[in-house]
């Protein structure tokens, strides 16, 4: 009897199917995915593919994403309830209220957002461009939507442009907290940390190197060092023990783990590649505007 992954091997075959993978999804769903990475190199594979089929191993906002920008392809998601907290912590309702009260401002909506959100918005961003989209946009006012420490982060590498944020987290990220950063350091004190933007201000100021998922693990594949803290989803650790046999990394903190990421199962890509469901519907007229933002956003990115 073929094993799960067998079983996916044939199917993506017999379907003409490519599997994309976050970073922050099982390690075993990582290992049969043909691309893995952050949001935004995801996003680029999905415009590159020639594959009839995308199933995107992530949650809800990344495979809209992935239709929107591919709307002749078939995008499946291999568990339907799979999302991000974070894209619903704000409203398109906010987002006039800005537009009203503050002339010459660009809404600028982190790709972790509703495609509603980004319909309303102006350009999308990702952890790895924000601070690069940013600074080419001719606006002087910047409302950030919706993590307000990516934000923050943003707003500190472009001094020169007013920022107005919106008060949205990543619950994963805003639970690192610094006492367990030094609380890692104690026990690991020969050890980089290397934190993500979306953590909040107090523990970005005690990174070594802050950056987007790539770019963490670019720096540490990079660096002389051996030892690292990681201060992202801990998903990411599969990438870097993978990438670096000489080297050990440490999670932040104990449980850092998005619960919505862990559902997707190698079981679940399987049924979703085989029965062809869990099909992600974008309506048309949102799509449009929607896309235009994620559009502007490869192309500021360039």
């Amino acid at each position: 009897m073929p094993s799960l992954e067998e079983e996916i091997e044939a199917l993506k075959k017999e379907k003409q199917a490519v599997i994309l993978a976050h970073y922050y999804v099982p390690d075993e769903v990582q290992e049969i995915a043909d691309y893995i990475g952050d949001s935004f190199y995801l996003s680029k594979k999905a415009v590159e593919t020639d594959a009839r089929i995308i199933v995107f191993a992530g949650v809800r906002f990344m495979g809209e994403s992935a239709k929107m920008l591919n709307p002749q392809k078939k995008v499946l998601m291999p568990d339907r309830t799979a999302d991000c907290p974070m894209a619903h912590m704000a409203t398109v309702a906010a987002i006039e209220a800005v537009r009203k009260a503050c002339d010459d401002v660009a809404v600028v909506c982190y790709i972790n957002s509703t495609t509603e959100l980004k319909a309303a918005s102006d350009v999308c961003v990702t952890s790895s461009n924000a601070v690069k989209i940013v600074k080419r946009l001719p606006n002087n006012n910047i409302f950030f939507t919706p993590d307000k420490n990516l934000g923050h982060y943003v707003s500190l590498q472009v001094p020169e442009k007013h920022f107005i944020l919106n008060d949205g987290f990543c619950p994963r990220h805003e639970s690192i907290r610094p006492e367990f950063v030094r609380e890692a350091r104690q026990a690991h004190p020969q050890a980089l940390f290397l934190a993500h933007p979306e953590c909040p201000p107090a523990v970005l100021e005690m990174a070594d190197y802050i950056g987007s998922t790539s770019g963490i693990i670019e720096y540490a594949a990079k660096s002389s060092h051996t030892e690292f803290i990681i201060g992202t989803e801990a998903g990411v650790l599969y990438e870097l023990t993978t990438n670096n046999p000489g080297k050990t990394f440490y999670p932040a903190m104990e449980d850092q783990y998005c619960m919505n990421m862990k559902k997707v199962t190698l079981e679940k890509v399987r049924n979703c590649l085989r029965d062809e469901t869990n099909e992600v519907v974008v309506p048309a007229a949102l799509s449009r505007r929607a896309v235009g933002v994620l559009d502007k956003m490869l192309e500021l990115a360039r």
